[in-house]
């Protein structure tokens, strides 16, 4: 039965002639395991598809919603954190093997079949194409940014910039019509698109015939695709798979909380495989940064297309072409350090050539994790980086300026600030406790002087007529409606009891982003890391309340009900039990001071401080760890079962040859 219908499909569909096409090809100087990389190219390629079509039965492409579902998919679909990441880290994997297919190709001078070559370099560019496209779909912090900072670079270029720019951003701003044409690129143009340039890429292969070694002795002798180099293929992409299992399992990606751009303390950067056109154009400045968006891609394009037509000889040897070794060490490792250049370097608010920011506004990270926005050298500059920083010290918290912010500790714009002078003033922010042993206020003495001075010289320079805090930017001000937060300290009822949790509750925010956060609002009364609350007169306890470890009746091992517990706080603040007390817990939901992606963020951040991660898994299918036990045990079996059938190859092939020489 089952020969009679192979029979009818091979009568009826050419299977032998598109075997021997594909696996009767005899490779000079033998089989060898640097020819793999083509072939493991293909599994990935088909991993991805694979585990894209998965995710499309969840994924929902809008603003309000792409970042929930992927959470969902990733959180409570049964191996479907399995999907993601393998979606996440099969993309990086493909550009490393195709990266490291064209070194071998050049270094082997297989390059010198031309439409071979060409034909790789636009699959080249199509697959870092893709992933350019892939990386905003789930709207998430890292991937609005990435989309943010991909199409600026283009933006730049004179005369078509700002149209290619608004063709790829359906407008001028990242919105739904961002996401749904990057989902339509990504999903239904780029993929038939690379299926059909690796077809034809085999195509012209086969017809060039394999290039095999350079060395005529080893090209004397020959090898077969099938079975030698397919054995050698199938090693190699069994070993790709484990190693991508491997990066699944113990290096799944971060939950950065959904795309907020209203959050100023995010350092957007690309994806990491365009780091080194994003470090490069850093040298194009002002009026170069037109040059620097159009040409750098140009040139590193034009260098690849023009390297079979600049190289006509016939030799093949790299010892014997010292200057294409040299062109291709000095290439690649100019992006290799200019990606690892980016990747160290700090973020960029907004690449060139986009509306709204100044076009280099970096942000750093020091210490442990404290971070402050640092203004591009300008007149007044150091009067705005002082008002950042009296919101990111939690000095809002307690003071107010011009009658915004809190009741706490005295109102500093007017003159009697002024008139305790400069070094009193120092000394007051760096140890108040030398003025006053009995002061509440925490000491800033992690202020580096310069900080220091920047803050000093902000709080001179107000007055009770000019000291508005609408001069400070950052998370402080209501992102939402653009007003002024005027809550801090504002005597509040305590009903966060019986309230209900905000929508923050229910994101899974970014705990890296909400440690930053909690250091520029929170630390000020609940101590670095929650670890020390300071003193709250008239309060029962006596101390603002510790986060880390927080009160066991917030606490759970349950993420969902953890983040809920707190999130009624932060949401709608409290007043502490006690007679009077001084200090109150201000209303960041209520009072529009925080987003509520910040908030969310900053949830995940305390939930991490008490031992829960807020992206745990709740139904895995089956935990990471014996996952990747079992796939190690099915990777052993089938490196084996490779390694065992190669040998009874071998010893076949060597009593055939003890047969024909008289042997035994």
């Amino acid at each position: 039965m089952v020969s009679r219908v192979w029979k009818w499909f091979t009568e009826r569909w050419p299977w032998y002639p598109l075997k021997r096409l594909l696996l009767d090809e005899e490779i000079p100087g033998g089989s060898s395991f640097a020819y793999t990389f083509g072939s493991a190219i293909l599994v990935i390629l088909s991993l991805q598809v694979i585990s894209g079509i998965f995710q499309l039965f969840y994924y929902v492409p809008t603003v309000d919603h792409a970042y929930d579902s992927v959470s969902y998919l990733r959180t409570q679909i049964p191996f479907g954190w399995l999907v993601h990441n393998i979606h996440y880290w099969g993309a990086s994997m493909m550009i490393i093997l195709v990266a490291l297919h064209m070194v071998r190709v050049y270094i082997w001078g297989a390059y010198k079949t031309q439409l071979t070559w060409l034909i790789g370099i636009a699959l080249v560019v199509t697959t870092m194409t893709l992933i350019q496209t892939g990386t905003p779909l789930p709207w998430d912090q890292k991937g609005y940014w990435a989309g943010e900072v991909g199409t600026s670079i283009p933006g730049t270029i004179p005369v078509v910039g700002d149209f290619m720019k608004r063709i790829i951003r359906g407008g001028e701003a990242m919105g739904q019509l961002a996401l749904s044409r990057f989902f339509t690129i990504h999903v239904t143009i780029l993929p038939p698109l690379l299926v059909l340039l690796i077809g034809a890429h085999i195509a012209a292969f086969r017809t060039s015939g394999v290039a095999g070694s350079w060395d005529e002795e080893k090209r004397n002798k020959k090898g077969r695709f099938w079975p030698d180099q397919t054995f050698k293929d199938m090693v190699t992409a069994a070993s790709v798979v484990f190693i991508l299992i491997a990066l699944c399992v113990f290096f799944p990606p971060d939950f950065t909380g959904p795309a907020d751009p209203s959050n100023t303390t995010y350092l957007p950067k690309p994806e990491w495989a365009f780091l080194f056109l994003y470090e490069a154009l850093k040298y194009f400045k002002g009026p170069w940064e037109p040059v620097g968006a159009a040409g750098v891609p140009a040139v590193l394009i034009g260098l690849l297309v023009l390297v079979p037509f600049a190289d006509r000889s016939p030799e093949k040897n790299p010892m014997l072409r010292p200057f294409a070794m040299i062109c291709l060490a000095v290439y690649a490792g100019l992006i290799l350090v200019l990606t690892l250049m980016g990747y160290f370097s700090p973020g960029f608010a907004q690449m060139p050539g986009s509306p709204g920011k100044p076009s280099q506004t970096a942000f750093s990270v020091s210490g442990g994790g404290a971070s402050s926005r640092d203004s591009a050298v300008s007149e007044g500059s150091q009067v705005l980086s002082g008002a950042d920083l009296f919101r990111s010290e939690g000095c809002i918290q307690c003071h107010s300026i011009g009658g915004e912010g809190g009741n706490i500790g005295p109102d500093l714009s007017g003159e009697s600030v002024k008139a305790k002078g400069r070094e009193w003033l120092r000394e007051q922010i760096s140890n108040p406790q030398s003025h006053n042993p009995d002061t509440i206020m925490p000491a800033h003495d992690s202020l580096s002087g310069e900080k220091l001075n920047a803050l000093v010289d902000y709080l001179l320079s107000l007055n009770s007529a000019s000291g508005s805090m609408k001069q400070a930017a950052g998370p402080g001000r209501d992102h939402e409606s653009g007003k002024s937060d005027s809550s801090h300290g504002k005597k509040q009822e305590p009903s966060h009891a019986d309230s209900q949790p905000g929508r923050a509750a229910y994101i899974i925010g970014s705990r890296d982003n909400g440690r930053i956060l909690f250091h520029m609002q929170c630390t000020g009364c609940h101590g670095t890391a929650g670890k020390k609350g300071i003193m709250n007169p008239g309060s029962d306890d006596g101390t603002v309340p510790l986060l880390n470890p927080i009160d066991r009746e917030l606490f759970s091992a349950d993420p969902q009900v953890f983040a809920e517990n707190i999130d009624r706080f932060i949401q709608h603040g409290s007043v502490p039990d006690g007679p009077n007390p001084v200090i109150h817990m201000p209303d960041f939901g209520d009072s529009h001071s925080f987003t509520q992606q910040e908030i969310a963020n900053i949830e995940a951040y305390v939930l991490q401080l008490n031992g829960v991660n807020r992206g745990e898994l709740v139904n895995p299918g089956m935990k990471p760890g014996n996952f990747f036990v079992l796939a190690a045990g099915i990777y052993a079996i089938v490196v084996l079962m490779l390694g065992g059938i190669w040998n009874r190859k071998f010893r076949r092939c060597d009593d055939g040859e003890n047969v024909q020489r008289g042997g035994p």
